[in-house]
C-alpha cells in the first residue's frame, strides 16, 4: 500500500506538469487525455515545483532519490487527519439500495471480461508502473478518465484494480473518479452517499525542492502527513499550498459477497484485507 499510494501521487504530480505544458495558452478547449487524468483535476502549471518527484521512466538514481521523501510522506490514507476529506454517510433514501446495486452490477459486468489482464491491455488499459512492487496495481483507461470528468458511466471505470500473484494479476475491483468541482449532491447522483463514501486529498503543502527530505522526518511539516494544513502556515514555511490535489475517488469491489465488502472504505485505503 505504501508504495502504491506514493507512486500514484508522484505520477499524478509529474504528469500534470508535462501534460499542462501542452495546453494552449488561450481560449477554451475540450479536455483531452493529455489534459486530464484519473483522480486529478488541478492547474498543471501550479505543480511545476514538484516535477522531479516522479519515479516513472527514469534511470537516474539521483532523480529517484529525490522523489522518495515526497512519496513516503504520502503514505497511510486513514491516518491523514486534516489532509483527508470524505463524504459523510447519509440516511438511506428509498431507491438508494437499488441504485447502488445497479452500479455494482455494471461494475461486475464491465470488469468480468478483464479477469484475464491481457484483455484489459488489449482494450487500452495501461498498467501504472508494473516494474514497481505494489499491493494493488491500477490499470487505467485514460479515455474513461476524461469521460468521468463530465459524465458517470458505471460500465466505464477509470481504473481496474489488480493484485499480483507471481506473473499473473488477480482482478479485485474498479475505481471510479469524479471532478473535484462536483458537490456531494452530484456525487450522490452517481453513487448514493448512504451506501458509498468518496474521498479526496486536501490541504497539501508542497515543500521547496531543497527540503523534500524533511517529509521523512517523524513529525514532518510538509506533505499529506505534515502538520501544515493552512495556506498561511505553508507560505511561512516557504512551501506551495494546494487546497485539493486530487479529484474525488471511490473503489468498488463487485466480487465481494456483501455490501460491507463491496463498498469497504477500509479496504480501499489499504488498512484492511
Amino acid at each position: 500500500m505504501r508504495k502504491r499510494i506514493a507512486i500514484l501521487i508522484s505520477f499524478f504530480l509529474l504528469t500534470s506538469v508535462s501534460w499542462g505544458q501542452q495546453q494552449p495558452s488561450g481560449g477554451n478547449t475540450q479536455p483531452t487525455a493529455q489534459q486530464n487524468m484519473p483522480g486529478m483535476d488541478m492547474p498543471a502549471h501550479d505543480m511545476s515545483n514538484m516535477k522531479d518527484m516522479s519515479m516513472g521512466g527514469t534511470k537516474d538514481d539521483k532523480d529517484t532519490d529525490a522523489s522518495m521523501p515526497a512519496m513516503h510522506s504520502m503514505e497511510g490514507h486513514m491516518d491523514m487527519g486534516a489532509h483527508m476529506k470524505m463524504t459523510a454517510l447519509r440516511p438511506v433514501k428509498p431507491g438508494d439500495a437499488e441504485r447502488a446495486g445497479r452500479v455494482v452490477e455494471d461494475a461486475r459486468k464491465a470488469s468480468t471480461k478483464y479477469i484475464d489482464y491481457h484483455a484489459a491491455l488489449a482494450d487500452g488499459y495501461k498498467i501504472f508502473h508494473p516494474e514497481v512492487p505494489q499491493k494493488v496495481y491500477h490499470f487505467t483507461n485514460y479515455q474513461y478518465a476524461v469521460e468521468a470528468a463530465f459524465n458517470f458511466n458505471p460500465e466505464h471505470p477509470t481504473s481496474l484494480l489488480y493484485e499480483k500473484h507471481g506473473d499473473d494479476y488477480k482482478l479485485i475491483g474498479v475505481m471510479y473518479t469524479a471532478s473535484k468541482r462536483l458537490g456531494e449532491e452530484q456525487l450522490d447522483e452517481r453513487v448514493p452517499l448512504s451506501i458509498a463514501q468518496w474521498h479526496e486529498h486536501v490541504n497539501f503543502c508542497a515543500p521547496p525542492p531543497d527540503r523534500r527530505k524533511e517529509m521523512l522526518a517523524p513529525h514532518p511539516l510538509f506533505g499529506l502527513k505534515g502538520s501544515i494544513t493552512t495556506q498561511d502556515a505553508c507560505d511561512a514555511a516557504g512551501g506551495t499550498f494546494y487546497p485539493v490535489i486530487f479529484n474525488w475517488m471511490v473503489h468498488v469491489y463487485p466480487f465481494e459477497k456483501d455490501q460491507a465488502g463491496i463498498w469497504s472504505v477500509e479496504r480501499q485505503h489499504g488498512d484492511a484485507d
